[in-house]
């Protein structure tokens, strides 16, 4: 019963509604007495040759007033119940939901998108059966249990009833073990389903990788081994659940064999009419659900308190990115300042950066270049604020960037990262994702600076065209000029473009960086690349490696520095060269 402890704050919530469901189980549990002693009576009136139709009409109506009763009573309390059990499950989902928005990445670093789908599908639907089935369950049975023994007792034999209800203590120690052993059983149930959701988006998201190396059969056998270890792992869940129902069975057919034999025996002996014994055999009938209640109900509540548990553990985490009591509210703006002396992921004792300072005043332009690895995007993480434990200060306008509100810090920043992630909507509102309410002329005018203006016009149903799920139907060009496009449309204070350029060609690249330095002449940018003719122009240009700083000046001073970025940049000039040879 610890699960509806644990649940108490929103039964206390929601205790009118549950109460009113309540009371009509009640009504409903008082109408179902009605028929068995309107059929025992009549039986006695035949078996007297009593019964007259008028008789016989009375008790036809109170049958079916009784019928008509159940019905009102049985909307009732489902009304009640299911609605509570619904806004439950709506607020979970929605508390579980708005949690997930607001971990910071080391969250998503121990969690798997498999993983944390399933406890916001398969868990909360255990958890809502609790408030559902299990408060129908928990109460149904003790009233309709208890309505029928004292209508047994009062309108047949108080003895005949002492003598059927003994066996109904085993059917509550076997409920109590094998619940017990349920939930250890279904607790591994869940984590297996878990591990099977996980295979399954993992699989999904990287079909075109699968395929590519011809790993579909490899992939599907391994899929297979997790499917058949959760069945195993089901079936023992299926066979504990399964021993519910025979063994209640069984209880119940003692119930039949004490009441047929004594119940007989006290007939024979005028103690009872025979109307009476058939209206306790029709008691016993509505004890069956009550007693079969009792293994239902433990397991929706070992179920639910398996789940519980689990997405409470979720709920339980905390972010490491906390928002200070008394944090700058106001947009930021200004220069900025970025002294990390040290820096480490979580659990990684390496450092990825050491010695990163830079400054950046407000409207100019920061390169940064370096081979995969050394340390670009950990720079961009830190202002973005996804981790917080560093050894330094980065400052934005004069203020640590600790000291501001997520929202005052995230709404002046625009980036675009490696990963060009769009969503299953159309083009127009990728691009406005920021703010839908942005008109369209603004979306236009984002896409042209972005140089994707021209491409969404070829387009089936232009800026209406539906990208398809993480933009599967569009180039890797013309995501980036989107991301791009997503980015610039909330006119940043900063725009960061994390290798955002790497997919379009070199004309394509000059236009786009052109009309940045229009439209954003008062704004500040940084660019990380690959290709070094992105951040040529950048008023400073930084080089790391294994997150250090080697070098750093203007594109003329670095070639003048015959350095790594002299170096490459006469590599990509002989690249380009040899490939406009080729084209040509």
């Amino acid at each position: 019963m610890g699960i509806f402890k644990k649940l108490g704050w929103y039964f206390r919530q929601e205790q009118k509604r549950y109460g009113l469901g309540i009371l009509f189980l009640v009504l409903v549990a008082l109408v179902n007495l009605i028929p068995p002693k309107v059929i025992g009576t009549l039986v006695d009136a035949m078996d007297s040759k009593s019964l007259t139709s008028d008789r016989l009409l009375l008790w036809l109506a109170l049958l079916l007033a009784a019928g008509v009763g159940q019905y009102l009573f049985r909307f009732g309390w489902r009304n009640a119940i299911w609605g509570g059990a619904a806004k439950l499950e709506k607020t979970l989902r929605t508390r579980l939901f708005w949690h997930f928005m607001k971990m910071d990445a080391t969250f998503y670093q121990r969690h798997r998108t498999g993983d944390l789908m399933a406890h916001a599908t398969n868990d909360l639907n255990a958890i809502q059966n609790v408030a559902g089935a299990g408060i129908l369950t928990l109460f149904d049975s003790i009233i309709t249990g208890g309505t029928t023994i004292i209508a047994m007792v009062l309108f047949v034999d108080w003895r005949l009833t002492v003598l059927a209800i003994l066996p109904m203590p085993l059917l509550a120690v076997m409920a109590r073990k094998l619940g017990m052993r349920l939930h250890e059983a279904f607790a591994r149930s869940q984590a297996a389903f878990s591990r099977l959701n996980d295979k399954t988006q993992e699989s999904v998201s990287g079909i075109k990788v699968i395929k590519t190396f011809g790993q579909e059969r490899e992939d599907t056998a391994d899929f297979n081994k997790i499917v058949d270890k959760t069945i195993q792992i089901n079936k023992k869940v299926n066979f504990l659940d399964a021993l519910f129902d025979p063994t209640t069975s069984v209880i119940m057919g003692i119930t039949y064999v004490i009441t047929i034999v004594y119940g007989g025996h006290l007939v024979l002996a005028s103690q009872i009419t025979i109307g009476q014994l058939v209206s306790f055999v029709s008691y016993v009938a509505s004890l069956v659900w009550p007693m079969f209640a009792i293994g239902r109900l433990f397991n929706i509540l070992e179920r639910g308190n398996a789940s519980y548990d689990r997405v409470n553990a979720l709920l339980q985490e905390q972010s490491a990115i906390i928002e200070a009591p008394d944090a700058i509210a106001t947009p930021a703006h200004g220069d900025i300042r970025f002294k990390v002396n040290k820096f480490s992921y979580p659990g990684d004792d390496h450092a990825t950066l050491v010695n990163v300072h830079f400054s950046l005043p407000e409207g100019q332009t920061l390169g940064i270049v370096g081979r995969v690895g050394a340390g670009k995007s950990t720079i961009f993480k830190l202002l973005l604020r996804e981790f917080d434990d560093y050894d330094g200060v980065i400052e934005f306008g004069g203020h640590d960037i600790r000291h501001y509100t997520l929202d005052a810090l995230l709404d002046s920043i625009g980036y675009v990262p490696q990963d060009n992630f769009l969503f299953s909507t159309t083009v127009a509102d990728n691009i406005r994702f920021s703010s839908f309410a942005k008109a369209q002329g603004e979306v236009e005018e984002a896409a042209r600076e972005s140089a994707v203006h021209n491409d969404i016009l070829d387009f089936a149903e232009g800026y209406g065209t539906l990208v398809g799920e993480r933009g599967v139907s569009l180039s890797g060009g013309q995501k980036q000029r989107l991301s791009i496009a997503r980015a610039v449309i909330t006119t940043p204070e900063l725009l960061i473009l994390d290798d955002s350029l790497s997919a379009v060609d070199a004309k394509t690249e000059n236009e786009i960086l052109a009309n940045l330095k229009d439209v954003r002449d008062h704004k500040t940018t940084i660019i990380a690349a690959q290709r070094l003719s992105s951040v040529m122009h950048a008023d400073e240009i930084i080089v790391l490696e294994d997150g250090h700083v080697i070098e750093r000046g203007t594109h003329n001073d670095l070639l003048a520095n015959h350095g790594w970025y002299a170096e490459m940049w006469a590599k990509q000039e002989l690249e380009q060269k040899i490939e406009g040879e080729q084209l040509g």
